[in-house]
């Protein structure tokens, strides 16, 4: 710390430079003294500055490490350590200037100030330094060596580092007109030993007010760096944002591209949700996960389905909401093919025809449904009836409605008549051949005309119908039973014999049944 052991040769120069500099102080003018002074006062005046801007920018940093932790939490750990390495060495440096400014009696009147002698007692005895002296330069290196490691190899700090270095390492220095042999000068010999007092003020408030930069530009660069981070590119992706949530063949897409932010340290503080009215709970309908809502809902009928509300950003100390908006399209699921037969798009006319219509995407609230000339009527959801009457085709018209646009379709149905109803007796078909029936159960039995493999449940009632026994002339029957002429015909028929009944109208309320098929029965006693 003292420099070393000096030559003679050695000791004989440093007395000569401080003969030197003695001179120069006892001829150093009025006026360059009161210069010092006002440099002194201004570097101070411009520390008190700096303290300030510092001040409100740690404030500023620690406001947004309460706001955004993720973001700005080691930020404002690190610039909490920058200005406490600061300011113990700026305070140290300045009770070491409170110290020689106690000397004189007046701290302001600089041309009194143009003695060394206190600061050269202060540093030094003899050749070697006081303790004070060690613990000058001992404040200075320690400084240094917190902030550089503190600071490390990031690149973005290196010029700091590098006037730290410089400034603040307290090393040796080799004085300017040395000769080939002389040895370096301790940091104190060479900076205050010797030179006036306001002079020796004046470099100390020179490194407080170098402190005070060096802090301020720091600050500047972690807290300019960060937000930097945060708007970098490598921190958005590209969303697609669309009015709509489905678009159909030959519409125009009128959707978006857009920048979003995908920083998993931006996190909501408050999430305010509400899908389809309700509200969303935490872990349950949604989780927040690398600096994304993640919702988990689950859609319960088909249709448009509806999120909105806020998230809430605490900036500067103060909520900052941002508002959501946004909608998504639920379909059905499809579980069957639909498959048509293209020759079969028939209705019957005159009874009841069930019908289903849908239309895909669009809800049944929004289909509208029409068949004009015809008798159409909606029964519940996509099911309706359709009685046709009149004409060979009836058109159903279907439009559904989405955002205000119309999709008409159109279906056409060929209309047909009710198929030939079989003749049979109590309810029994022939196959072919003759029906084996008893005499005393053909006499009360009713006759029937059926719809064979007809899709619809349709019921005719016979009306009237013809019996013919062999030998005999046939009878015509009012009805669906045997009434006394045909009981009396019937006393004529034998076992064995085979009856034909023809001739038969059925009736279907409102509509015309083709006459049913004839059939033949044998009685069998």
């Amino acid at each position: 710390m003292a420099g070393g052991k000096e030559t003679p040769r050695q000791k004989m120069i440093n007395l000569m430079y401080l003969v030197f500099i003695a001179m120069l102080a006892l001829n150093m003018s009025k006026e360059v003294l009161s210069a010092f002074g006002q440099i002194n006062e201004s570097l101070v005046e411009s520390s008190s500055n700096f303290e300030d801007k510092n001040s409100q920018a740690l404030a500023q940093l620690k406001q947004k490490a309460q706001d955004q932790p993720e973001q700005f939490g080691k930020i404002y750990d690190e610039a909490k350590k920058v200005v406490a390495h600061t300011n113990e060495l700026y305070g140290y440096l300045g009770s070491v200037k409170q110290e020689f400014l106690s000397s004189v009696e007046n701290p302001t009147d600089y041309e009194t100030m143009d003695k060394d002698s206190y600061v050269s007692e202060y540093f030094r005895k003899g050749d070697q330094l006081k303790p004070d002296g060690e613990a000058f330069l001992n404040n200075m290196r320690s400084y240094k060596d917190k902030m550089v490691s503190l600071l490390g190899d990031d690149p973005t700090y290196a010029p700091f580092v590098k006037t730290i270095k410089e400034k603040f390492s307290a090393a040796d220095v080799m004085p300017r007109d040395a000769g080939e042999n002389a040895t370096p000068l301790n940091y104190i010999n060479y900076h205050f030993v010797g030179y006036p007092l306001i002079s020796t003020i004046t470099k100390l408030s020179n490194l407080q007010h170098d402190l005070k930069i060096i802090e301020n530009e720091i600050l500047s660069v972690k807290l300019a760096g960060q937000l930097t981070s945060i708007a970098s590119m490598d921190n958005y992706s590209t969303l697609l944002q669309q009015p709509k949530g489905a678009y159909y063949q030959g519409e125009a897409f009128d959707g978006s591209v857009v920048l979003g932010r995908v920083d998993e340290s931006t996190v909501p503080d408050e999430v305010d949700l509400k899908f389809n009215g309700r509200k969303l709970q935490k872990d349950k309908d949604y989780t927040i996960e690398a600096g994304q809502v993640k919702l988990n809902v689950t859609a319960s009928s088909v249709g448009d389905q509806k999120i909105e509300g806020k998230l809430i950003f605490l900036q500067d100390g103060k909520p900052v909401e941002v508002p959501v908006d946004q909608s998504f399209q639920v379909i059905p699921k499809p579980n069957q093919a639909i498959v048509s037969a293209d020759k079969m798009n028939v209705v019957y006319r005159g009874v009841d025809n069930p019908i289903t219509v849908s239309m895909p995407g669009v809800p049944e609230n929004n289909v509208q449904v029409s068949a004009p000339g015809q008798n159409l009527k909606k029964l519940s959801g996509s099911k309706y009836n359709l009685v046709p009457s009149t004409g060979k085709e009836v058109k159903i018209n279907v439009t559904g409605t989405i955002d205000g646009q119309s999709f008409p379709s159109t279906a056409v149905f060929r209309i047909k008549s009710l198929p030939r109803p079989t003749g049979s007796i109590r309810g029994q078909i022939p196959e072919g051949k003759p029906i084996n029936i008893t005499k005393s159960a053909l006499s009360r039995s009713p006759v029937g005309a059926e719809f064979e493999n007809f899709d619809f449940d349709i019921k005719a009632v016979v009306k009237r119908f013809s019996v013919r026994v062999p030998g005999r002339p046939a009878v015509t029957v009012s009805g669906n039973t045997f009434d006394g002429a045909a009981q009396q015909l019937l006393n004529f028929a034998n076992a064995g014999d085979v009856l034909t009944i023809f001739d038969i109208k059925a009736d279907v309320p409102g509509v015309n049944v083709p006459s049913p098929t004839s059939f033949e029965v044998q009685l069998t006693n």
